[in-house]
């Protein structure tokens, strides 16, 4: 049986950490930036644990 082919689009999107969590970037941090606050875009410079639910269907597209 072949293996699985990576999905180039998620593995650009999502790193895997060292204990295995999927770790992604928040969205709507790219521009528009002068109507949103210091607080709001210093909060959207950190990068978040991908949800449990969508975690296993992730996987399958990064080809682990």
């Amino acid at each position: 049986m072949p293996k699985n082919k990576t999905h180039k689009g998620t593995k650009k999107r999502i790193r895997v950490t060292a204990t295995g969590k999927l770790m992604r970037q928040r969205p709507f941090g790219s521009h528009l930036l002068t109507k949103k606050s210091a607080n709001r875009k210093r909060k959207l410079r950190k990068a978040v644990i991908v949800d449990p639910t969508d975690t296993s269907r992730l996987r399958g597209l990064l080809g682990r």
